[in-house]
């Protein structure tokens, strides 16, 4: 009886578990995804309350002010567990706009190479070329600022990096034998690249949206630490170290709550990122 061999995704997993940084950084991701979703329900307060009787006071159980208050009054723990809904709700769904338009991209500008590669990638230099800030701020002036609209615009820029790793990727994998036996039998181009090359990416995709997901919420706190990101009664982390970073001297208070939350997701994704590599790294499994 022979034994049944162990898949390359099991092997992955088992040299994650393996990788402590980045194992425990996915305990305390899920951790945090659940506490921003559902600790605001605990507190009496919502995110526009404001106690005129408690503004900007420190941590305070006996109030049910758990951060502390603001210079308005509005609960600090509410705020910053709301911010983070949003913080992480922009990144999630602009990388994966961002995951949908440059997997294709790339895709295709890699399988079917020659001009329609040249042209699509001098596309994508061109676009690289653009400044992305002042894109983003003439947009935010011309539009209005909403969160949908910083949804589209940071998802229509991060996208140029996913399409060039794989369009490098598929360079080699439409040279592997699986691909001419998928030619050799009539599949077609787009059921070659959507059924053959982009599912061989996985690895290397996922390595890359754990990456791009905290580059979005840092780009997204930057553009609210502008005052060009997500407006009241919205609010986010970003906006949140805005407005703490005015106050610090007064209420610092006001700043190390979200700046730490924020501080704490970056660094998770980061650790599960490099795990990712490592894990999925074909030479080392």
């Amino acid at each position: 009886m022979t034994k049944k061999g162990k898949s390359l995704r099991h092997h992955a997993w088992l040299r994650i578990k393996q990788n402590k940084l980045a194992y425990y950084s996915g305990i305390v991701l899920i951790l945090m995804i659940i506490v921003v979703i559902f600790a605001p329900l605990i507190s009496p307060y919502d995110n526009e309350f404001i106690d005129w009787e408690y503004m900007s006071i420190p941590p305070d159980f006996t109030t049910a002010h758990y951060f502390g208050t603001d210079m308005m009054g509005r609960d600090l723990f509410v705020r910053t567990l709301n911010g983070g809904r949003i913080s992480l709700l922009v990144g999630l769904v602009a990388t994966f706009v961002s995951l949908i338009i440059g997997v294709s991209y790339g895709a295709i500008a890699g399988f079917y190479g020659g001009k329609v590669d040249s042209i699509m990638m001098r596309l994508v230099d061109i676009l690289y070329s653009l400044p992305f800030m002042f894109i983003v701020i003439v947009l935010m002036v011309v539009f209005g600022q909403n969160i949908y609209l910083i949804f589209a615009a940071i998802g229509g820029y991060i996208w140029l990096d996913m399409a060039r790793i794989v369009r490098g990727q598929t360079l080699t994998l439409k040279n592997q034998e699986f691909i001419d036996a998928a030619i050799a039998i009539g599949a077609t181009n787009v059921s070659i690249i959507y059924k053959h090359i982009i599912p061989n990416l996985f690895g290397i995709v996922a390595i890359y949206v754990t990456l791009t997901i905290p580059q979005v919420i840092l780009v997204e706190s930057f553009l609210s630490f502008l005052g060009l990101g997500v407006q009241e009664p919205l609010t986010s982390w970003g906006a949140l170290v805005n407005e703490g970073a005015a106050d610090m001297e007064i209420a610092p208070w006001s700043l190390v709550f979200p700046a730490l939350f924020l501080a704490i997701t970056l660094f998770c994704f980061n650790f599960i990122g490099d795990g990712l590599r490592d894990a999925l790294d074909p030479k080392e499994i």
